[in-house]
């Protein structure tokens, strides 16, 4: 369990936005304009990381039935209900038959004792981050936003998140995101690279009217697909 979690959104207040208002007058704009993001959190890591598993490259709208069926027929999401169903309930549920053994290996782990999820809570980011991108089917992205979205860790500042990068373009002008450049903006943004992450989403979603993408133009078939956030931005 993420007990740590107290909210239902991920928690920050002035003490973190004021940080990064100081630190950029071009952010500080952009926290001003949007004001505070209700962004919902995740309660439990176990589910978390199912749940995560499930979602991947499928639309939201197929993720959210499927995750429905889920909670409805097992009630609780965890090592037991999950064991107890086996694969073939997965399956029976929406879930792909890869998705499915990457779920039952996490669940058999989680139950033998192999993988510590208590422990896990305890772990510096990197480390959490490690251990959580060893398990089948989750990768240094969605380990990065177990840690932000059910950890509710202050740091995170995900690479590979390419809506943040498109943020990022939108608000200082760039036509590219490279590695230097954004860990440039990480440093900026230390210790509250979460915080920042959330207005760069909202700004990537269209938050603000009038913003745009600098990106260069490509044809369809070079493009890249923005990955899409599970969570709702409320502003």
């Amino acid at each position: 369990m993420c007990s740590m979690v107290l909210s239902m959104y991920f928690s920050y207040d002035e003490k973190e936005t004021e940080y990064l208002k100081s630190k950029c007058k071009k952010l500080a704009f952009i926290i001003d304009e949007i004001g505070h993001i209700e962004r919902e959190a995740d309660k439990d890591l176990f589910s978390a990381v199912v749940h995560h598993i499930v979602a991947q490259q499928i639309s939201t709208k197929a993720q959210a039935t499927i995750w429905q069926r889920i909670e409805t027929s097992l009630g609780a999401v965890n090592a037991d209900t999950i064991l107890s169903v086996k694969a073939e309930g997965l399956r029976a549920l929406g879930v792909s038959y890869r998705k499915a053994e990457y779920i039952m290996d996490f669940a058999n782990k989680v139950k033998n004792g192999v993988f510590n999820l208590d422990a896990i809570l305890q772990k510096t980011d990197e480390d959490a981050i490690r251990e959580l991108s060893s398990l089948k089917g989750v990768g240094v992205w969605t380990a990065e936003m177990l840690l932000l979205f059910c950890m509710q860790r202050k740091n995170i500042f995900s690479y590979d998140d390419l809506a943040i990068q498109r943020g990022i373009r939108m608000v200082y002008h760039h036509k590219k995101i490279t590695r230097p450049l954004f860990e440039k903006y990480r440093k900026r943004f230390s210790p509250y690279c979460s915080v920042a992450s959330l207005y760069f989403w909202a700004v990537s979603g269209g938050a603000i009217k009038g913003m745009k993408d600098y990106a260069p133009v490509l044809p369809k078939k070079e493009g890249k697909k923005n990955v899409a956030s599970k969570k709702t931005i409320k502003v």
